[in-house]
């Protein structure tokens, strides 16, 4: 930030005796605060002038969103932004990263954290060394300090799409067919349990939120989530999200209490944003009792989500046994939607696989619907063997899987 533009939100802040904050509006009265202080200062402190509209821009910044970031996190095409140190901060475009030409001070890079979280209500200090928190948009902040990193805070924000609404979405930007998106609308309109799977940053939140815009529009879907991520237009849905403990070690909410709790809120969809420990148990037990469900994981393939899902729940205790897990993920998990980012940066859908029930040699049995050939995502012309709940809604996949 210029010595101009620090001068003039400093005396604006000052005469505002503090009360502007990276998620208010300026008032009419600090509107002319604004106007007044750039009258008296005129120019940039480079030497290069800078007319009002283009300080008042730069102040606004500063006064009302998170200073030099602010254009970064406004930029439809950045995916995210990340801080290792106050001189190296990058975006990603496309999957491809970059280092941009901002720079910070160290204290310049705490200050815009402590605006970040003021929000969210979440804290990062010695004690609590990494925290995870939404910003007003919906990006995703993470932040770790030393001396867990080893001499600077680090910083995360994950963007997300706001273009890419629903599965017709998706189609158009050639991440999924018209065919297969036709299935998936059709299976979330079955109320079958979806797993949708993926690397880092292959696009499984942007799934999620297009699958669950395909729900039916009674549907009271209950979602939760370490931070709040996922984004769909619902007629009748709660979203709920993790608590960090206080300072004293008490009030912490997990992932774990929040699947029992919307268990009791009359849910006809339970949503977990993303499973990684014990808390896959409840959600498996919350599946298992009919409630249908979807939830994202990170795997290197379908198959192997199947199986990381069966491993996870054993974190929960010596006296969850694979015996239970295996057959109960068997039965439960109706169809695996796997997402990668490929080489040139794309988001797509690479497979579709619907486990059919039964498990082989300890391995859980899927039928491919969906998988590349010639880098298009084509049917193999197989079925879902199990297609009690699309009849039970007077659907027929086949319908979809046989349409040339």
């Amino acid at each position: 930030m210029s010595d101009s533009i620090s001068r003039i939100v400093g005396a604006v802040r000052a005469k505002a005796h503090d009360s502007v904050t990276a998620t208010s509006t300026l008032s009419p009265d600090l509107e002319q605060l604004l106007r007044d202080e750039i009258l008296r200062d005129g120019t940039h402190n480079s030497g290069a002038p800078l007319n009002d509209e283009e300080l008042r821009s730069l102040a606004m910044a500063e006064l009302n969103g998170f200073g030099a970031l602010q254009p970064l996190l406004e930029d439809p095409s950045i995916e995210e932004i990340w801080i290792n140190s106050p001189t190296e901060i990058f975006v990603a475009r496309n999957g491809v990263s970059e280092l941009t030409e901002l720079s910070f001070s160290e204290t310049q890079v705490r200050d815009l954290v402590e605006r970040m979280l003021q929000a969210s209500g979440r804290r990062v200090d010695m004690t609590s060394p990494f925290v995870d928190a939404s910003l007003p948009d919906g990006s995703r902040l993470h932040v770790t300090i030393p001396d867990i990193t080893s001499k600077y805070w680090a910083v995360n924000i994950r963007k997300f799409s706001k273009n890419v609404r629903d599965l017709a979405h998706l189609v158009e930007s050639g991440s999924l067919t018209r065919q297969a998106a036709e299935f998936l609308r059709m299976s979330v309109l079955a109320r079958q349990n979806i797993l949708v799977c993926g690397a880092t940053q292959a696009g499984k939140t942007t799934m999620l939120n297009a699958l669950l815009r395909s729900s039916r529009e009674n549907d009271r879907i209950i979602t939760v989530e370490e931070t709040f991520e996922l984004n769909f237009d619902a007629r009748d849905c709660v979203a709920m999200q993790c608590r960090q403990p206080s300072l004293e070690g008490t009030g912490e909410i997990t992932l774990r209490r929040l699947i029992k709790e919307a268990l009791r809120m009359r849910p006809d969809r339970l949503v977990v944003g993303e499973v990684r420990e014990a808390e896959s148990l409840d959600l498996l037990i919350a599946l298992n009792s009919g409630l249908p469900g979807a939830c994202s994981l990170h795997a290197n393939s379908a198959q192997d989500a199947l199986t990381k899902l069966c491993t996870l729940p054993l974190l929960a205790g010596r006296n969850i046994d694979s015996s239970f897990v295996v057959p109960t993920v068997a039965s439960c998990i109706d169809v695996v939607v796997h997402c990668e980012l490929d080489r040139f940066g794309r988001r797509r859908v690479s497979e579709i696989i619907a486990p059919t029930g039964r498990v082989v040699d300890g391995e859980i049995e899927a039928t491919v619907i969906f998988h590349l050939v010639d880098d298009v995502l084509v049917a193999t012309g197989d079925a879902p063997v199990r297609l009690d709940k699309f009849e039970l809604t007077n659907l027929n996949p086949r319908i979809v899987l046989d349409a040339a």
